[in-house]
């Protein structure tokens, strides 16, 4: 799915998903670095982010694929 990730001064980072209208902190992260692993979303859905250059600015829209609720 696509989903927009960037960071704000309210909310930290957070992403967007459009097809959704749903907007969420992300509130866990696999790496520093945000790409390559997974994400956690104030809802509790975990999301595989792509692998990213680490100085990848933002905002930026990337296709993430939805985890099931093992963690």
């Amino acid at each position: 799915m696509k989903v927009m990730i960037r960071r704000s001064p309210e909310m930290g980072l957070s992403i967007y998903v459009p097809k959704k209208d749903l907007e969420e902190p992300i509130v866990e992260t696999q790496h520093e670095t945000l790409w390559g692993g997974w994400i956690k979303i104030a809802n509790g859905w975990v999301l595989e982010l792509p692998e990213m250059a680490e100085g990848t600015t933002l905002p930026i829209t990337v296709n993430a694929k939805k985890r099931g609720e093992e963690e």
